[in-house]
């Protein structure tokens, strides 16, 4: 995808997001201001921050959640990474997903009416990394929502995490509030 593709993309998936899905009071000022000022925003190297995308991976009957003990965190964390050049946002999320665990058989969660449009946007702080010369910024993460059969094997990518495994699905509250939230509304499919 061209730079100025991505920038279209993401504007119009950021403008139909605050108009469809965001909560009062939840605004994305810095990605906003960001995507007007025209920063790189699919590079990882454009500060104050840049697009990420990650996958909140459910078990059937939501109970449980597929996550990651991240090395460079430090914490478990939903799958996902820097954003790489996908024809969709929740394609990039998927590649990570299965590149960081190995899971196989991911769907788009029926949410998402098979669109591109993020379940949660979140805007965090992220600590720098000196042995990149990064600093800290921002990590503006697109979050999509996927089913997988949890009884299916994981392989775990050990030089990013440390282990992929199930959790409780309540451990979302710690890192995801926002999709969290979201998720104590929205119903098991089937």
């Amino acid at each position: 995808m061209t730079p100025q593709a991505f920038d279209n993309l993401l504007a119009a998936t950021v403008a139909r997001y605050l108009s469809e899905v965001a909560a009062p009071g939840e605004h994305l000022a810095l990605l906003r201001w960001q995507i007007e000022q025209g920063h790189r925003l699919d590079l990882r190297t454009t500060y104050p921050g840049h697009v990420t995308t990650s996958a909140i991976i459910l078990s059937p009957d939501h109970r449980q959640t597929l996550l990651i003990d991240h090395i460079t965190i430090g914490r478990w964390l939903q799958p996902g990474g820097h954003y790489e050049d996908a024809p969709a946002f929740h394609h990039s999320a998927m590649r990570e997903a299965e590149e960081e665990t190995g899971v196989t058989g991911l769907t788009l969660h029926p949410w998402h009416s098979q669109s591109d449009l993020p379940f949660a946007i979140d805007s965090h702080d992220v600590p720098g990394k000196a042995s990149r010369n990064e600093p800290p910024h921002i990590h503006h993460d697109l979050q999509y929502l996927f089913l997988a059969d949890p009884a299916l094997p994981l392989v775990a990518q050990l030089e990013e995490v440390h282990a992929a495994q199930w959790q409780d699905v309540a451990m979302l509250d710690e890192f995801a509030p926002k999709a969290a939230d979201r998720l104590r509304t929205l119903a098991a499919p089937g």
